[in-house]
């Protein structure tokens, strides 16, 4: 599911380092971490939806790639993302 360019521009803001930020993977992260949950909550209805599943999988992969990367680059910045989403781990 995809989210609004409004919803999209305010996770930019909160989450970017300086203020023509908007790759960081902080930011990644945070814009994945939406679309998964809400992707999560039409999984719960549409249980044999396996297309979108497939789409979830991926999602879920790719940020845990990036939250991999910035494990390795800076625990901190990591153990401070993963608190701030409360994601597990």
């Amino acid at each position: 599911m995809t989210i609004t360019k409004e919803r999209k521009q305010e996770l930019i803001g909160e989450y970017k380092k300086s203020e023509s930020d908007t790759g960081s993977p902080e930011v990644q992260i945070s814009i994945l971490t939406t679309r998964i949950n809400a992707l999560t909550e039409h999984m719960r209805t549409h249980k044999k939806d396996y297309a979108s599943r497939r789409g979830l999988l991926m999602m879920v992969s790719r940020r845990r790639r990036l939250l991999d990367y910035l494990k390795k680059i800076d625990p901190q910045r990591y153990l401070d993302t993963i608190g701030r989403l409360e994601i597990r781990k």
